[in-house]
């Protein structure tokens, strides 16, 4: 074989093997598996914002209505004129209260539940009071009867130890129960208590309030309690027993209002 031949030999199997090898390499990266996030970790930078969200806090279970022991359906359905009901612990005081629709406001000095006549009348209040007691001064009116129906037994607040263990009323409205504490019960004069003082006047307010508290009377009780223009209360008034120029009144301040089922 020639020389020039035999060179030309050596240099196709060099380049041969120079392209086998560079065939290898390009494999080499082809077949090598990429890097993963696992394989390469990263960290949070302090620019970086992250979102979260607060657990939602558990839903705490709600507190059923207490029920409201007066069945306003029956008694309204009875007589829509019947609006709320008082009640007098320690007393036989536990009747509906009324107010006249269609008549004049004595109506039920001498009318019953039903509408009939009767001298015992029933515990009522006037139109110029509003039915939801948002009044400053609600006036609820009944008979002083001998057998001590309706407003009979009031005059129990006339002794010290029942007046001490009787602190409060209540009034049953057909949606909440408010509790009124007694905090003062006297001998008044017989005027009209609504058309004798203009209760939105501030100052005609207080002062009634500080009479109220500090009555002039031979036949007074009266409970400590800081009254203040925002108060409402409710007066129970009845007549004596032998002066018919005067009246007995129970009054208790608002001091709980809570809603019924």
């Amino acid at each position: 074989m020639s020389s020039s031949k035999t060179k030309w030999i050596v240099t196709l199997i060099v380049a041969i093997a120079a392209i086998a090898v560079v065939i290898c390499v390009l494999l080499d990266g082809c077949m090598r598996p990429p890097e993963t996030f696992e394989q390469r970790p990263t960290e949070l930078t302090s620019t970086t914002a992250v979102q979260t969200t607060a657990p939602t806090a558990p839903t705490a279970p709600t507190e059923p209505l207490p029920e409201n022991p007066v069945d306003f359906a029956y008694w309204q359905g009875r007589n829509s004129d019947i609006y709320a009901w008082l009640e007098v612990p320690g007393t036989v005081i536990n009747y509906p209260v009324l107010c006249a629709s269609d008549q004049g406001d004595a109506f039920y000095l001498d009318h019953n539940v039903d509408r009939q006549y009767s001298a015992a009348g029933s515990i009522y209040s006037e139109k110029k009071n509003g039915r939801a007691f948002a009044d400053r001064n609600t006036i609820l009116y009944g008979h002083n009867q001998a057998d001590h129906s309706m407003f009979g037994e009031l005059y129990y607040f006339e002794r010290e130890d029942f007046f001490n263990e009787q602190k409060e009323f209540y009034i049953y409205l057909p949606d909440r129960i408010l509790t009124y504490t007694v905090f003062a019960a006297y001998e008044y004069d017989d005027r009209h208590l609504l058309n004798s003082f203009d209760y939105t006047d501030d100052a005609v307010w207080a002062a009634y309030l500080e009479n109220a508290q500090n009555p002039k009377s031979f036949k007074v009780m009266t409970r400590d309690m800081d009254l203040k223009l925002t108060d409402r209360i409710v007066t129970l008034s009845t007549c004596t027993d032998f002066n018919p120029n005067a009246r007995y009144l129970v009054q208790g301040v608002l001091t709980d209002e809570q809603p019924t089922r």
